[in-house]
């Protein structure tokens, strides 16, 4: 995942009352691995999300509109598809969600969480009374694995990333959780066919109310992955690191409004 206009979700008009947001198929640089070998199976090459609507009022992303459905672009035609709630038509995979729930994201980031060579779909999914939560979904729209809802309508997170962050060889997946809130950096390990959250830490956030993109990402500076984000007061550049199980944070200098992230996570 990237920072600032990288992450930014721009507006579409579909209908003149509605700002609807035009989603570019994007894969956020997640995952930090090098080329493996490919199963010879369905394979996700891009994602999106489809089916705007106004059916959940929280406009933490600078409007009403949320999205019913992902769809996947998927190679090797959906041989094999589909779980319970995906459709297979041509344009990919549809996976529409129920009505008391909403993808509330910028867009959907692939990252290879399984390790199994080929990317899973990472979304924020939204249950209209319970909140935000992360979920994996897989190229036959099977959702694999999520973490719990947050409790309560009106609470988001924004997700920051996913790599093996301290090298034990599973991905963990980082989010804020209500950066506007509680300002908690979480991170999750996916491992045995689901999440278990390591650790968390409070003070950092990646987001502010209205703003369409997401302050955060990933960087490797030559000593191992590290998470970029900001501290609780946006005035401050913050890194972290995962290790035995503990989240060190550091402060790497002034945060600009302006260019915001653009030169820490390019190591300069």
């Amino acid at each position: 995942m990237t920072a600032g206009p990288a992450a930014r979700r721009h507006p579409l008009r579909c209908r003149p009352r509605f700002a609807r947001r035009a989603w570019r198929a994007l894969c956020l640089g997640l995952a930090l691995a090098g080329p493996s070998a490919l199963a010879a199976e369905d394979r996700i090459v891009s994602a999106r999300y489809s089916e705007p609507t106004t059916r959940y009022g929280h406009a933490v992303l600078g409007d009403d509109v949320e999205y019913g459905a992902l769809e996947l672009s998927v190679d090797n035609n959906g041989a094999g598809c589909c779980s319970a709630k995906a459709v297979y038509q041509k344009s990919g995979i549809l996976i529409r969600l129920p009505l008391d729930h909403v993808f509330e994201d910028i867009a959907p980031r692939l990252a290879d969480v399984t390790g199994d060579g080929s990317p899973e779909a990472l979304v924020v999914e939204t249950d209209v009374a319970q909140g935000a939560q992360l979920a994996i979904y897989g190229a036959h729209g099977e959702k694999i694995a999520e973490t719990p809802h947050i409790g309560t309508r009106n609470r988001w997170l924004a997700p920051i990333g996913a790599a093996d962050l301290d090298g034990d060889g599973h991905v963990e997946i980082a989010y804020v959780d209500r950066p506007h809130l509680a300002k908690t950096l979480r991170i999750w390990r996916f491992r045995d066919g689901a999440l278990h959250e390591v650790a968390s830490k409070p003070g950092l956030t990646n987001h502010r109310i209205g703003e369409d993109f997401i302050t955060s990402g990933l960087r490797d500076c030559g000593e191992g992955v590290e998470l970029v984000m900001v501290s609780g007061g946006w005035r401050r550049i913050m890194t972290a690191r995962l290790q035995d199980g503990e989240i060190t944070a550091r402060d790497i200098g002034p945060f600009d409004p302006d260019t915001r992230l653009a030169g820490a996570l390019a190591c300069r």
